[in-house]
């Protein structure tokens, strides 16, 4: 069963059907809300580092090693 769409703001729930530009929001007042948020730093996206760093893929790793210090 597919559940319903709702605004991630305020939870009202949205019309599959209408096509609106404000997707997946309800309105331009909540897509603001949520772009402040983002703005003001209250969502965060938060990964633990790799014990050796950010870096993790071998060939991330091989490219950064090739690469002259002062470009790193």
């Amino acid at each position: 069963m597919i559940q319903p769409l709702s605004c991630p703001v305020c939870s009202k729930q949205l019309d599959p059907a209408a096509d609106s530009q404000t997707s997946p929001f309800c309105s331009d007042r909540c897509r603001r809300v949520d772009f402040f948020r983002w703005w003001d730093g209250r969502y965060a996206i938060v990964e633990e580092l790799a014990p050796g760093g950010a870096l993790t893929d071998p060939d991330l790793l091989d490219a950064q090693e090739s690469m002259p210090p002062d470009e790193i």
